[in-house]
């Protein structure tokens, strides 16, 4: 049986190891500086369970609790984005008075009450505040309140017993208000009494400015020391200076006994309302800390998504398998720092997948290489302990059950280790237990060591953690890496790139080729003696200082032609731009044009309304004259030139258009053979004789005699087809 139970007790414990990602070093969170992650986070928070709940922070495998997280956290930053109130405002720890509930004869005091109804009136203000609509909007946050439901009759349970004030009611017994009552009573009576007291030894000069004051819960005189004998009662205290005493009338002795005696009275009939109240609501116990959960898991939400929105944080795609893709990802710390100082973080792009598993990046010292490291370890670790990152949407992070880093001098001096001894052991823990679910960083794999040496160690190491398919970052100088990298499937190749001409890091990651150590460049930048540069390049490899320099060429022209492409982007932009711009002049001049031809056709058809609205009134006259007059014949002429001047009208306005199009008019004198034109009706033809003051003018097939004053002498429009 007992063996029987280890080996649950085993089981289970394996499968709560596997829920949480495992680290080796135990070291990592701290190295990553995840601690001070949380206590960001810690500084949002108002309630002690959100602060220790952020203490707790686990980093989770399961996909199901990291989007969940991750969606609650996002979603309360979206309410704080859109400045919408959420109605959680209770921040107090009640973790005593929670407790007190199970207690078995336990009392709780009426400002212990108090804190329970704030705490009630809060979570009906959250399970309000979650309508229909915000279920559906905010479903993630929703589910905090999961399996948990208001109940009303804990408030009604408080209000029987206390006032607004916290004070026990009068009516919450009845022996309570019996009490009360004749406390009440017993109160005036001595009120009266000692009012009456006090005018008689004021009269007598016996009393001092104070008059009277409260000893031991007890009404007594403030009398002169050297009167004090003149005064019958018990005497209670003296002040500091002896000048005054304090003395109880013994005519007021009975009454204040009584007070004294219903005063207790109270007391213990109000510790038993209370305990009483506390039994009822001990049966809430379960649902009280169920609220109160709710209040700090809110409270924890929020001091997320506020740290969110100071560090420009997202919620990235998460896959359940081992991806990294990270686009214009930032390094929480050093975003908060440069915001700071008012200097602008380079973003890191970057994929690590099935195809490219192990990315190796090389180039100069404090180019940026250990800060890419720490930034993907610790937006890794970030996300699946539920906590957005400052990286784009369209990010893609998977999830991992275990991550192992080597960053900086691991050298041991309790164990007596070396850097390189302490460096293989990490190495040998890598291999032994990296698998596909892994991530691991190693900051200058092979150091420590003889190049040559450390570098093939460094080559082995590699190829065993690519075999195991696990993913990761390593950084180095070693060139045999460099060109590992280009022959050993899954691992490639990464370079932070320099400015040489200025001497100065990027901090920009390009993936795909090596990047140079820029050793003889830099040392001729800052004026290291020529003859000491020379010196050291003869004792170089040939071959490996060639590469070297292919490797810095290569980098500069790439820098060259990412410049190049960034100034034809910008350009292909301005050019977009001004084609927008273009057509949008185009689409104005074109509505212009549209609203002009509907004035115009919006003039035409006013112009007929007016025609119209005319020719209705002439012919309502012509019919009344039709009636009236006897010459009929006359009427009927009348509107038959009413009727058809305006068609003859069009008939010439078309003829003159078509003779426009055809003649143009000129000057001179009209002679036989010149083409004219009739003023009239528009029409042209040609002078045959002139008769004087008249003109014999063919017109088509028909001879007509016109007067020369109404021609025009006209020639036909030269057209372009005829030029």
């Amino acid at each position: 049986m007992a063996l029987l139970l280890g080996k649950n007790y085993k089981l289970k414990k394996n499968k709560v190891q596997e829920i949480f990602m495992k680290f080796f070093p135990e070291t990592t969170l701290t190295q990553l500086e995840f601690d001070k992650i949380k206590e960001l986070i810690k500084s949002n928070c108002r309630s002690e369970f959100a602060k220790e709940k952020t203490n707790n922070i686990l980093i989770h495998t399961k996909k199901e609790f990291i989007q969940k997280e991750l969606s609650q956290t996002n979603e309360y930053k979206i309410l704080l984005d859109s400045g919408i109130y959420f109605p959680n405002d209770f921040t107090l720890n009640i973790t005593r008075e929670l407790k007190l509930l199970s207690v078995s004869g336990a009392s709780l005091t009426c400002e212990q009450f108090l804190l329970i109804k704030k705490l009630c009136f809060n979570t009906e203000s959250i399970f309000r505040w979650f309508d229909d609509e915000r279920r559906t909007i905010y479903s993630h946050l929703a589910e905090v309140l999961n399996n948990v439901y208001f109940e009303k009759n804990i408030q009604v349970l408080i209000d029987e017993v206390l006032d607004e004030s916290g004070h026990v009611k009068d009516n919450a017994s009845d022996e309570l208000a019996d009490i009360r009552m004749r406390l009440y009573r017993k109160r005036n009576e001595l009120r009266r009494l000692f009012e009456r007291i006090v005018s008689k030894l004021n009269k007598q000069g016996y009393l001092a400015d104070i008059e009277e004051s409260f000893m031991n819960g007890r009404r007594v005189l403030a009398v002169f020391a050297e009167q004090k004998r003149m005064v019958k009662g018990i005497l209670h205290a003296e002040s500091d200076s002896r000048r005054t005493s304090f003395i109880e009338p013994e005519e007021t002795t009975t009454l204040n006994n009584e007070i004294y005696s219903l005063e207790n009275e109270e007391t213990k009939e109000i510790y038993r309302i209370l305990k009483r109240l506390t039994q009822h609501m001990s049966v809430y116990g379960s649902l009280l800390n169920s609220y109160y959960q709710i209040a700090g898991e809110f409270d924890f939400i929020s001091a997320k998504a506020k740290f969110a929105r100071e560090i420009n944080a997202s919620m990235p795609l998460i896959e359940d398998k081992a991806i990294v893709k990270l686009i214009a990802a930032n390094h929480p710390l050093l975003y908060l720092y440069n915001k700071k100082n008012l200097k602008k973080t380079i973003p890191l792009d970057m994929t690590l997948d099935a195809e490219n598993r192990i990315l190796v990046i090389s180039g100069p010292n404090a180019g940026g290489k250990t800060v890419t490291l720490k930034t993907t370890g610790l937006l890794q670790v970030m996300v699946q302990s539920g906590i957005l990152v400052p990286v784009s949407p369209d990010s893609v992070m998977g999830i991992f059950k275990q991550m192992m880093i080597h960053i900086g001098d691991t050298q041991s001096l309790e164990f007596e280790l070396s850097t390189y001894s302490a460096h293989l052991t990490n190495m040998k823990h890598f291999i032994e237990n990296a698998n596909g679910k892994t991530m691991f960083f190693i900051d200058e794999l092979g150091s420590g060591s003889d190049p040559n040496l450390g570098g093939a160690f460094a080559e082995v190491i590699l190829e065993e953690l690519a075999k195991k398919h696990s993913l990761g970052i390593v950084t180095t100088h070693y060139l045999n890496l460099k060109v590992m990298a280009n022959t050993v499937k899954g691992i490639f190749n990464g370079a932070m790139q320099f400015d040489e001409n200025k001497l100065l890091p990027l901090y920009r990651l390009k993936t795909g080729s090596p990047g140079s150590s820029y050793t003889f460049s830099i040392a001729e930048r800052i004026g290291l003696n020529k003859g000491l540069i020379d010196r050291a390049k003869k004792l170089v490899d040939e071959n490996h200082y060639k590469l070297d320099i292919l490797l810095n060429k290569s980098e500069q022209d790439l820098q060259k032609i990412n410049a190049e492409k960034k100034q034809l982007n910008q350009l292909v932009h301005e050019n977009e731009l001004l084609k927008k711009e273009m057509q949008l002049l185009i689409n104005k001049e074109k509505h212009a044009q549209e609203i002009e031809k509907l004035k115009l056709s919006n003039k035409i058809a006013e112009d007929k309304i007016v025609y119209l609205k005319d020719m209705e009134r002439k012919l309502k006259s012509l019919v009344i004259e039709w009636k009236k007059t006897e010459n009929k014949d006359a009427v009927v002429k009348t509107m038959q030139s009413l009727l058809f001047a305006q068609k003859d009208k069009f008939h010439k306005e078309k003829q003159q258009q078509k003779s426009n199009e055809t003649f143009e008019e000129i000057t001179g004198e009209i002679s036989i053979g010149s083409k004219v034109k009739m003023k009239q009706n528009r029409q042209t033809g040609i002078v045959k004789e002139l008769r004087g003051k008249k003109i014999l003018l063919q017109v088509g097939i028909m001879p007509m005699l016109v007067d020369i004053k109404d021609l025009i002498l006209i020639k036909e429009r030269v057209t372009n087809s005829t030029k």
